[in-house]
């Protein structure tokens, strides 16, 4: 229960008397029930959770310190009891449709409803030491995953046959699926930072760009690396090296208390000075635990502190339109006395057959 109190000491903060929680999401962060359907409602002395017939017998087991209470399916009737008495009541105005909040409405007036995504977020931001351990292994799986498929980069394989070998390594290894679409770009492709994965063949003389994720119990992992099929011309090792000093200065400057858009600007800076900061065009970095992306991130206007447990991604790139595109990530942890990198695959699988 201590996340629902770590909740509880937020709605007291901003006198909220109970907060609905619809995203499935937060709903297992808070809760730990994996169904698809639920909708949770807190308050200061009780938790409850809304779910069909389907679901009963799951939630008693996974929800602990919460009532389940039955309810038909997508029925909202039954929250007007339990709003009774509650003067403001919190809701997640980014995970709710339209015709959602107009059925809330019926329930009580607009005055009532105080928008909350912003608490739940913040309230994932450091990582505990189990999620920590989850998302390491997450992390451990899609390491192993590239390890096992780097043999098959090589002419004449196609981007799709790449992304799939990979989900199959790490499914072997213990992932319950990936943490998005993959990214597999070739060629002038790999100019194309979310350039996902298609049927074209990898040619000789060509960049490779693979960005792949495990998920493991919940939690994602996110990385990285850039290859060269066939024997990589002096611009490609230029540009590699740039990047890669650009990470490795970026990720040397994290240690609590550092603003986001602090270690954005020492990566930013070393590819500007190298000529190319008008293509290097995303933020460095982004938090990463149940979702892909989460907060605080690295980004030029990112004023959040670093704290211990927060763990983030950090992928300077440069991407030439016609030529391809480089990039290295890697996740770290902020810790107490500075950062751990998380992710251990090797920076110098630069070169395939």
């Amino acid at each position: 229960m201590k996340r629902i109190n770590e909740l509880r000491k937020i709605m007291a903060e901003g006198q909220i008397d109970g907060q609905i929680v619809h995203s499935p999401v937060n709903i297992f962060y808070l809760s730990g029930f994996t169904g698809t359907t639920a909708t949770l409602y807190i308050t200061q002395d009780a938790a409850y959770l809304f779910t069909d017939f389907r679901y009963l017998e799951q939630a008693s087991e996974e929800a602990a310190g919460f009532e389940v209470i039955p309810v038909r399916k997508n029925s909202l009737d039954i929250l007007a009891g339990y709003f009774a008495g509650a003067d403001k009541i919190g809701f997640e105005e980014q995970f709710v449709t339209v015709s959602y909040f107009q059925k809330l409405l019926e329930l009580k007036s607009k005055e009532s409803f105080i928008p909350c995504s912003d608490s739940l977020a913040e309230l994932r931001q450091t990582k505990d030491e189990k999620e920590i351990s989850l998302i390491t292994e997450a992390v451990k799986i899609a390491d192993q995953a590239l390890f096992k498929t780097i043999p098959r980069i090589k002419e004449g394989v196609s981007e799709q046959e790449i992304a799939v070998h990979l989900e199959f390594e790490m499914r072997k290894a213990g992932a319950s699926g990936t943490s998005f679409d993959f990214i597999v770009a070739s060629g002038p492709r790999s100019a194309m930072p979310h350039g996902r994965a298609s049927e074209k063949k990898i040619a000789k003389g060509e960049i490779v760009l693979l960005d792949i994720g495990a998920k493991y119990q919940g939690y994602c992992s996110d990385l990285t690396r850039t290859f060269f099929c066939g024997e990589p011309d002096q611009k490609f090792r230029d540009l590699y090296q740039i990047v890669l000093e650009a990470q490795q200065a970026a990720i040397r400057a994290i240690k609590p208390g550092i603003q986001g858009k602090e270690i954005d600007a020492v990566a930013r800076k070393i590819i500007a000075e190298a000529g190319y900061g008008e293509f290097f065009g995303h933020d460095l970095g982004h938090s990463v635990g149940l979702d892909i992306h989460e907060k605080p991130g690295f980004g030029s206007k990112e004023e959040t502190r670093l704290e211990p447990g927060m763990v983030i991604t950090v992928e300077p790139g440069i991407y030439l339109q016609g030529w391809g595109g480089i990039r290295i990530e890697d996740m770290v942890q902020v810790t107490k006395n500075g950062v751990k990198v998380l992710t251990q695959s090797p920076k110098q699988f630069i070169i395939s057959d």
